[in-house]
């Protein structure tokens, strides 16, 4: 197969064995609830959602007093929030900010533009369901959803952390080839980031039966290694040679 519209998409999951010693998952639980109360947010400000952000922060609403706090960078952040529309150019970078964060992560869809489009669902240039490209933790739904609205996500996110049943970071490692399916749909076979994503999934332990497929055999075909860029001195200015 070597066209996209000949490569079946599988939206089956697999869930994991569940652990037979109870004492097993204390020290898990514990981490969970340490985990949930101290969390750093990478806010993506994609659209108009991103106005409610600040009166959430501050004074009056307060985020912080929950354990959550913004983080300018995606190394340092646990939670993604995608706040509005996305259109299929910033998309791109919504996936290589969210393969930049280190596991466990989550990502909050806010307004109804991540949830099916929005006001724009008829539009060729935005991606109506967030969930077919990043596994979705929280959506947030509105036009604009008010501070409250965002706090309450944040605080059901955090219920869920804590509950050990927000995994679903998981199964992007693990479904793999579905997301990447979607992502070439989307962008075309010869998409691709600098993440080794099937190298992580094998770091974490995180192996599924659909973490490779037809899909992630054409990204090999396609995906180029990352070579360094030569810079040369030419007349006291400083080149990059391509």
């Amino acid at each position: 197969m070597s066209t996209l519209k000949d490569i079946p998409v599988r939206y089956e999951t697999q869930q994991a064995p569940a652990r037979g010693n109870p004492l097993a998952n204390v020290f898990d639980e514990f981490m969970n609830f340490c985990r949930s109360r101290s969390l750093f947010m990478l806010h993506y400000c994609t659209g108009c959602g991103a106005i409610e952000l600040p009166p959430a922060m501050t004074s009056r609403f307060d985020m912080e007093r929950l354990g959550i706090q913004p983080m300018v960078t995606p190394r340092q952040a646990d939670i993604l929030l995608v706040t509005g529309y996305v259109s299929v150019k910033t998309l791109k970078r919504v996936i290589l900010t969210y393969e930049q964060m280190a596991s466990p992560k989550y990502v909050i869809g806010i307004c109804s533009c991540t949830v099916n489009g929005g006001m724009y669902w008829q539009s060729y240039a935005t991606a109506k369901k967030l969930n077919d490209y990043l596994p979705v933790d929280v959506y947030i739904a509105g036009c604009m959803p008010r501070p409250e609205a965002v706090i309450e996500g944040l605080r059901k996110l955090q219920a869920n952390i804590a509950a050990g049943t927000s995994d679903n970071w998981k199964d992007y490692y693990q479904r793999y080839d579905h997301y990447l399916a979607n992502q070439q749909r989307l962008f075309g076979e010869t998409w691709q980031t600098p993440t080794d994503v099937i190298g992580e999934a094998k770091r974490y332990g995180v192996i599924g039966p659909e973490t490779e497929g037809e899909h992630t055999r054409l990204l090999g075909l396609h995906k180029a290694p990352l070579e360094p860029l030569r810079m040369t001195l030419n007349a006291g200015k400083l080149e990059r040679m391509e």
